[in-house]
């Protein structure tokens, strides 16, 4: 068993036999949705959180046996390692605790302890710190030599050496640190040259303000904390310093008398000058990492309900760019998103060719036989939409609105130049709303998620934690949707379990020179895609009209045996198995299990040949906003409107209403019950009837409530 299983499945609360099992499938390089969908068995059925979590705990514990390997042998290399301080170490897994052990000893700059030490004042410090002097003074003359000048040289030497052995101390740190995690105070204040700018305004609920550190919500503290990185806030985290300088005295201080008072003010040296400055420091890191945390998870939580936002599916789409001076984008896509044609209409003012404009999209429709139409959100995009509802086709036409956020990042990627590289950057902008329509997380997979609109302050928090949490959400939605082998881009390919860059290019290429993959088992020819890389993505790739309509499903390559044994016991083929109800009621699972498969996979495999690939996304549905609702001068208090909610955060929701600036439905009025988390209530792009509760048109600021309506 690994020497962590039992660790973090008692942290977890998970059984120590699935923790290794799982500790192990990772150490092979098996992925969270590999392990999560086909090795149930081994885990216990954990789901991809429980993984995570599994794999997120690991690592930290091999990251913090590397780092107490390395103070074992630095402190060694001092000759200054104990058996107990040895035995304290290796026993501990809190890194507080190790670190507070270790620094002691740790190399530093050169202190005013140090200096003090290599003038032979530390024995002065044990006296003092003994209390056993009447006359410290007296005892300092015998160290008034060399560099030493004077007695007042020799106690200032000696008391620098208590301070930084005080601020070093184990347990001088848990008394501070009590002390902040009890009554720390978290304060801003604007810098008084900054206040009257136009940059400030955005703080200004910040110029003056205070609370309890373990209060203060993470969007508060990230928000105080970027005022301090633009230079109109200044932030500092205090408590009260008397309090824990009484608590710290009684540690050290042993009477009243000269050594005492001496010591008493190394001490309150020693906690102002190093100790405070450290664990403020360590509180101020430990609270902007919690704040990370969470707007990582706000962030993560968005992201994935875009990605995994309601597909229209294979139609035939015509993609809007709107606009006012410039006109708007057109182009009409094939049901496979590839382009078909493109054009410029100018139905608004100032060119105001509506007519025009009118012909020509009714025409494209009918030539291009568009089954739905997708607009984006931005400018003119609520006149676009009511335009393109006042037209006639010959058949019912869907129209949508569509986020454009990042559509712009794309048009001018990498991505979109390979894609489109006779196209100017508004036709491949047009191409990515109409695309966003059909397929999401199709689309979405090629823009950075920090650019599609969603989360809050996620340009603030630790980047490479936010990458790695990203990068998880984007392989856990298309892994849980499945890839169409055939259709998909390579950037939707590197995100299949087992697959990446390099692999899903040289699908890609193989597929442009072989044609249609007409079989899973036809990967195993890719070049450089081994059996490990085959085991790990086989059973997330669909292939539609394949040999074998397994291929189409989520069942594993490596159980299909079991399939064709229920099929051959079933006296019918595999095709009649999966689409006769009756024929599947026939199969008795527990005579199929054995030493590999047990009762988990094979009721996946069961469900899986009842809906073979079945997407777990919602169906998609039409909206329209109100018509006599289109500017922020057209809202009056009490209105009840229809509204899409285009993001969420730790303290609510913000709604699209139609007015070209979203309203704030705080977290407080989604709900006539307390909401802890406003997910529990909405989810992005969810249609919803809000009530304005107030217009505030100086601060552009719409408050809406979802109570009651």
């Amino acid at each position: 068993m690994n020497i962590f299983s039992e660790q973090i499945a008692k942290a977890l609360n998970l059984r120590a036999e699935y923790v290794d099992n799982t500790i192990a499938l990772l150490d092979l390089g098996c992925t969270i949705p590999f392990i999560a969908r086909y090795r149930k068995e081994r885990t216990g059925g954990m789901d991809e959180v429980q993984i995570s979590a599994v794999k997120n705990q690991y690592e930290r514990l091999c990251e913090l046996q590397k780092r107490k390997e390395s103070i074992l042998k630095t402190i060694d290399e001092q000759g200054k390692l104990t058996p107990e301080l040895r035995q304290r170490i290796e026993g501990s897994w809190d890194s507080t605790e190790i670190e507070d052990l270790y620094l002691p000893f740790k190399p530093k700059r050169r202190t005013r302890a140090q200096v003090a030490r290599e003038q032979g004042l530390e024995p002065l410090a044990t006296l003092l710190l003994l209390q056993r002097e009447r006359d410290p003074w007296q005892a300092a003359q015998r160290f008034v030599k060399g560099e030493v000048a004077d007695v007042e040289s020799a106690i200032k030497g000696a008391q620098d050496i208590i301070a930084e052995m005080v601020s070093e101390d184990e347990r001088s740190r848990q008394v501070v640190r009590q002390g902040y995690r009890q009554g720390a105070i978290i304060r801003s204040k604007v810098v008084k040259s900054k206040s009257e700018s136009d940059e400030a305004a955005k703080y200004s609920d910040y110029f003056d303000w205070e609370e309890p550190l373990k209060r203060c919500s993470s969007h508060r503290l990230l928000a105080m904390r970027r005022g301090e990185s633009d230079g109109i806030l200044r932030v500092s985290i205090t408590i009260d310093d008397e309090r824990c300088v009484d608590r710290l005295d009684r540690f050290y201080m042993k009477g009243y008398g000269p050594c005492s008072r001496l010591v008493g003010e190394a001490v309150e040296d020693g906690y102002k000058r190093l100790l405070r400055p450290s664990i403020e420091t360590e509180f101020a890191s430990e609270s902007k990492q919690k704040a990370d945390e969470e707007a990582i998870r706000v962030f993560v939580d968005n992201v994935q309900q875009l990605l995994l936002a309601a597909p229209l599916g294979e139609k035939r789409v015509m993609g809007i760019d709107p606009g006012f001076r410039t006109g708007c984008k057109v182009v009409c896509l094939d049901a496979q998103g590839n382009l078909l044609h493109h054009e410029a209409i100018f139905p608004h003012p100032p060119v105001n060719h509506r007519m025009q404009a009118t012909v020509h999209v009714e025409q494209m429709v009918k030539d291009y036989h568009i089954e739905a139409i997708a607009i984006g959100n931005g400018t003119a995009s609520r006149e676009t939409s009511e335009f393109i509802r006042d037209l006639h086709f010959d058949y019912q036409v869907q129209t949508f609105v569509v986020s454009e956020d990042g559509a712009s990042v794309y048009s001018a990627s990498k991505t979109a130049r390979e894609e489109f590289p006779d196209e100017d950057v508004t036709v491949r902008g047009a191409v990515s709303i109409g695309r966003r329509l059909m397929d999401p997380l199709a689309e979405l997979v090629k823009i950075d998620p920090k650019s599609i609109g969603v989360g809050q302050y996620q340009h603030d928090v630790d980047q490479s934690k936010l990458k790695k949490s990203l990068d998880q959400t984007v392989e856990h939605c298309v892994n849980l949707v499945g890839v169409d082998l055939n259709t998909a881009s390579r950037h939707l390919l590197t995100y299949v379990s087992g697959l990446g860059p390099t692999l899903a290019q040289n699908i890609v290429d193989y597929r442009k020179e072989h044609g249609a993959f007409t079989s899973r088992a036809e990967l195993k020819k890719v070049p450089r895609l081994g059996p490990a890389a085959y085991e790990q993505c086989a059973g997330f790739l669909r292939i539609r009209g394949g040999k074998n309509p397994l291929d189409n499903s989520a069942v594993h390559p490596e159980s299909y045996g079991i399939v064709e044994q229920m099929a051959k016991d079933c006296g019918c083929t595999i095709s009649a198995l999966m689409q006769d109800d009756e024929q599947r009621k026939k199969i008795v699972l527990k005579n199929y299990v054995n030493d590999r498969v047990g009762m988990p996979t094979l009721k996946d495999i069961l469900l899986e040949l009842e809906k073979p690939g079945r997407d777990p996304r919602e169906q998609i549905e039409e909206f329209s906003f109100d018509p006599n609702v289109k500017e922020v001068d057209d809202l009056e208090e009490g209105m009840v409107l229809p509204g899409i909610v285009t993001n969420i955060t730790k303290f609510g929701a913000f709604v699209d209403i139609g007015v070209h600036h979203d309203g704030l439905v705080h977290i407080s009025q989604l709900a006539n019950r307390y909401v802890k988390d406003p997910n529990e209530v909405v989810h992005l792009h969810q249609h919803v009837m809000v009530k304005v509760t107030e217009v505030d048109t100086r601060r552009g600021r719409i408050s809406l409530s979802m109570k009651g309506v």
